[in-house]
């Protein structure tokens, strides 16, 4: 298992996460209405309904599953307390938000390489908050007291757990198949989230 992860020119976890997901990352990036002159407050609060009603069960199955390897602190990167915390900025009660709808085409969560191919899109995702942060704030006035922690959840710390993310990464000692089960992982969740996101009516 171990001789195949290191065969000169194979490439790293990273790497074919990267190339795996690419095409994917560029196709959902381009329908996502954040720079859309259309965009109003209604369409960020349902945006903002839809993503909880993702990240919500997604991070319930990877706890749940408790597959993930060692040296990720989940507890430290978890998402969905921040949209609860937005949504609640946006007027919604405790009782409004259990009612939201749920995405429950999940992708398979089954091993831990897995596993590791859905924590590379849910982190990735955190990257562009920087720039999302910015444009909200000009256009609808949001920032992270009234709706618009989500976009930059992990503020200045961002660059740094990118990096630990990719630190983690790198010591995670996959196979060739367990690297293929890794992108299969990676592309299934931007496909479920993208798929979710239609469902719900808030994509370009």
């Amino acid at each position: 298992m171990h001789s195949q992860a290191h065969d000169v020119g194979a490439p790293t976890l990273l790497e074919a996460l990267r190339t795996g997901t690419a095409l994917l990352h560029v196709a959902l990036e381009k329908r996502l209405p954040f720079f859309c002159e259309r965009l109003d407050a209604d369409w960020y609060g349902r945006l903002l309904q839809a993503c909880y009603g993702f990240y919500q069960p997604m991070e319930a199955a990877l706890d749940e599953g408790a597959l993930i390897p060692d040296g990720f602190d989940q507890v430290l990167r978890v998402k969905t307390p921040t949209l609860v915390s937005d949504l609640h900025a946006l007027g919604l009660d405790n009782p409004a938000i259990n009612a939201l709808p749920r995405c429950c085409a999940l992708p398979p969560l089954d091993t831990p390489a897995a596993c590791l191919g859905a924590l590379y899109v849910l982190e990735g995702a955190t990257l562009g908050g920087q720039v999302l942060r910015r444009e909200m704030a000009q256009r609808l006035a949001l920032d992270a007291d009234n709706g618009g922690a989500f976009l930059n959840v992990y503020g200045a710390e961002t660059g740094r757990r990118w990096k630990d993310f990719l630190d983690y990464l790198g010591r995670q000692p996959l196979d060739v198949c367990a690297k293929q089960r890794a992108v299969d992982a990676a592309r299934s969740t931007f496909s479920c989230f993208e798929q979710w996101l239609d469902s719900q009516e808030v994509l370009l």
